[in-house]
């Protein structure tokens, strides 16, 4: 059952971060109309509505709106963000997403200087939104590869949730809806790299997730940032239609007997490298 929609409300960003394969799209926002078009047909289908693909959502006026207006509708809300903008989202706290995510790893991934100045902005916007019930994830997505600040961000943190923090899995509980969590570094999709050698693949890209593209287009995750794998598009199309595609049912029919029937999807450094979705 799919449970989550990546829905990307901009593709433009703020931010040129090393890791991030960019796009070549043409930039753009969604209007109001059309979000309450692509939501309609969304409702009822999704759970967890994630304002992110591609792009800084923050950077859209109407981000307090949507996320007002997607609460209405019965999704819950999740961002996800590299933090910089965090002074502008006062109205962001007030329209109640469920989670945020913040990108801590972008801060390093565009060689800023300004650690104290960073934290101590994310830290206040994340100190006072737990505080209302919005939980909180400062993300280092950057084991592995740049990880070298991770430290020094760790003990600016600590002088606004100062420790002992309870130890998880994943990373740390600092406080009530606050936590900071680990992860590896990935390559993403590319259809320009070679397949990885693989004797099997999995994932969850129709299974649980899909992408929708800020023009409408629906991919099966999060990680098609160029759009390389267009199944329908949700301005035209029902999304049962799209979903019940040839195309979208030999990706899932494939990843069920642990293929990957798409070029990029053998190209992919998610699933391939960091083994994430072994059964």
């Amino acid at each position: 059952m799919i449970t989550r929609c990546y829905l990307e409300i901009t593709n433009i960003c703020n931010l040129n971060c090393f890791f991030c394969p960019k796009t070549e799209r043409d930039k753009r926002r969604l209007t109001l109309d059309e979000f309450q078009t692509l939501t309609d047909r969304l409702s009822g289908r999704i759970k967890f509505l994630y304002f992110h693909l591609m792009g800084e959502p923050l950077l859209h006026p109407l981000l307090p709106q949507f996320i007002t207006i997607a609460r209405a509708k019965g999704f819950v809300p999740v961002l996800t963000t590299n933090g910089t903008l965090l002074s502008r989202a006062a109205g962001v706290i007030d329209a109640q997403p469920h989670k945020i995510q913040i990108s801590l790893h972008s801060h390093e991934g565009n060689g800023r200087a300004d650690a104290r100045e960073y934290i101590g902005a994310v830290m206040k916007f994340s100190i006072e939104a737990a505080s209302r019930g919005i939980v909180i994830v400062l993300r280092f997505w950057n084991e592995g590869g740049g990880d070298s600040n991770n430290d020094k961000l760790l003990q600016l943190i600590a002088e606004y949730a100062p420790q002992p923090w309870t130890q998880r899995h994943d990373g740390w509980r600092l406080a009530e809806n606050l936590y900071v969590e680990y992860d590896k570094i990935f390559e993403w999709p590319d259809a320009a790299r070679d397949e990885y050698a693989e004797d099997e693949a999995f994932c969850y890209a129709l299974r649980n997730q899909i992408g929708v593209l800020v023009d409408g287009s629906v991919v099966p995750c999060c990680l098609d940032h160029a759009g390389e794998i267009r199944l329908g598009n949700l301005f035209s199309e029902p999304l049962d239609d799209i979903l019940s595609s040839p195309r979208a049912r030999a990706i899932y029919d494939g990843f069920t007997r642990h293929t990957a029937v798409e070029p990029l999807c053998r190209r992919c450094g998610y699933a391939a490298v960091t083994k994430r979705f072994r059964k």
